[in-house]
């Protein structure tokens, strides 16, 4: 009972060290880019310290997973190389006895893990998204700058505004003059407002005017009135729309809304606490030193392993989402492959000690 105890003050020990420095790495990159973007005009300079909380609630369950990994990593590692499992084994006791003690260390990070990736990630994720779409509309309202002629970007049209609400995001006294095709056109209305499609197309929507269109040098020219004339400011076909609003979804919504997007978002957030639940196991049988090989050889297979293990489960991720592969295959048949690894490394280590049995070796001769 003493000697689990102290197993589990060092785990959380480790712990709490690995993820301070994790985290700050994490926040570190964070901050860069977001005031690369903030200095580019992508989000707004007075958000960022928000958006940069926010984003870090998201990146949690992540660094919790690898925190989990690197703590049982270390720990054990430790104890391989100061002799203290050579102890452990000859008082009788086998690696199977440090699994109770991880576990025990382990349960309430993988609950929190759960919590976040069921429940705070959307929520912050939504914030984000929300933070985003509002600079976005009030950026594209500053394009259109009171008192002034704005050219678009294709140069094929002028706008000029005579006032401008940023709050509401709304113009009034529009002009706007277009040219494509051959033929040329004056619009002129009383008001307007930014409005975003569901497909991420922002379009400047006037209210209460004219449009003439005609073709220069010529009489002939059409004359219309309106009350409701939309006129795209920005196109964003490359965006990944779909994804990113699966994302600001709550559970429960994904769950009445089984969509493959909305499946592979589900299966993201399923995973996490599951990863964590693994990799934990995992890292015990990964943790064994051999000192004629080097102290940092069992750190680069782990560290390798754990990067496979995150990039097959987003490949999983995304074939579950292009509905190439069924949720229930992808989401349990990746972590059912993973869990028989676990088993395989604890029987070779407990066990067999040699990938090949004693009689088996014996048969093939000296060569085995």
């Amino acid at each position: 009972m003493i000697f689990r105890r102290s197993i589990i003050a060092e785990l959380t020990s480790t712990a709490s060290a690995v993820f301070t420095v994790l985290f700050t790495i994490v926040f570190s990159v964070g901050l860069v880019r977001l005031l690369g973007q903030a200095a580019g005009g992508r989000v707004d300079n007075q958000a960022v310290f928000q958006l940069l909380a926010l984003t870090a609630l998201t990146w949690l369950p992540l660094v919790l997973t690898l925190t989990l990994f690197i703590a049982v990593l270390m720990t054990l590692s430790r104890a391989y190389r100061d002799s203290e499992m050579v102890v452990w084994f000859a008082s009788g006791q086998s690696l199977l006895a440090w699994v109770g003690p991880a576990l025990r260390f382990a349960w309430p990070i993988v609950i929190a893990i759960a919590l976040l990736s069921f429940f705070v990630s959307p929520w912050s994720n939504a914030l984000i998204e929300a933070s985003r779409e509002q600079f976005a509309k009030r950026d594209d309202v500053s394009r259109l700058a009171p008192g002034r002629f704005i050219e678009s970007g294709g140069a094929d049209r002028v706008f000029f505004v005579e006032s401008v609400d940023f709050t509401g995001g709304k113009v009034r006294n529009v002009f706007v003059s277009t040219r494509g095709r051959g033929r040329e056109g004056l619009i002129v209305a009383e008001n307007g407002v930014i409005e975003v499609a569901p497909n991420g197309d922002r379009f400047a929507v006037l209210q209460k005017g004219r449009r003439y269109e005609g073709v220069p040098g010529q009489l002939e020219y059409r004359t219309l009135e309106f009350d409701r004339y939309s006129i795209r400011l920005e196109s964003r076909p490359d965006q990944p729309i779909g994804e990113r609003r699966a994302k600001t979804l709550s559970t429960f919504e994904l769950l009445t809304q089984p969509t493959p997007t909305n499946l592979g978002e589900l299966m993201w957030r399923i995973s996490a606490p599951v990863m964590a639940l693994l990799v934990t196991l995992l890292a015990i049988p990964l943790s064994y030193t051999n000192p004629r090989v080097g102290r940092s050889f069992n750190l680069i297979i782990a560290v390798l392993a754990f990067a496979v293990y995150i990039n097959v489960l987003n490949t999983v991720q995304a074939y579950v989402q292009q509905s190439r592969l069924d949720f229930g295959v992808g989401l349990w048949g990746l972590h059912a492959s993973v869990l028989a690894i676990v088993v395989l490394l604890f029987a070779r280590r407990v066990f067999v000690h040699r990938w090949w049995p004693r009689w088996y070796r014996r048969r093939r001769g000296p060569a085995a």
